[in-house]
């Protein structure tokens, strides 16, 4: 990896990795420790970029086992499966969106990035939090046209 990155070194890791993943068939991952050697990088910039493809639902992990590909299924990203959930759902502004643990299940991830996500929901004004009430929805997302 270059010294000095503008873009931020974790997103060229876990670019390398996209590309990496899309060339190769195997379906695991090489271990952090192999993936900081390849890329002299240090655990937390590995596991950063593990996380941004986690959230892209490329990879996931497995305890005790490392991190695996997904393949086939659902290619969306967590913030867009996360976002098409309320028309799936025939949500309305004003229902309930699905809890935390709900979503964790659903989706097969982390508290973590269903948090993440939720909070870039919140930022966009879909959703809203009411203080021992959950999440509501507050707009509906604007339909985007996918290729």
């Amino acid at each position: 990896m270059p010294q000095v990155s503008p873009r931020g070194t974790y997103l060229q890791v876990s670019e390398a990795l996209r590309q990496q993943i899309e060339a190769d068939d195997t379906g695991a991952l090489p271990s952090e420790a192999a993936l900081m050697n390849t890329h002299g990088v240090s655990r937390n910039t590995v596991r950063r970029a593990l996380k941004a493809l986690e959230a892209e639902g490329m990879v996931q992990s497995a305890p005790g086992i490392g991190w695996r590909v997904v393949r086939g299924g659902d290619r969306r990203s967590l913030a867009e499966r996360m976002t098409d959930l309320i028309a799936e759902d025939s949500l309305t502004v004003g229902d309930a969106y699905p809890s935390e643990a709900k979503l964790c299940e659903r989706f097969g991830v982390s508290r973590t990035a269903v948090r993440r996500v939720l909070a870039q929901m919140e930022g966009n004004g879909l959703l809203a939090t009411v203080h021992g009430k959950g999440r509501t929805v507050c707009a509906l997302p604007t339909s985007t046209v996918r290729p």
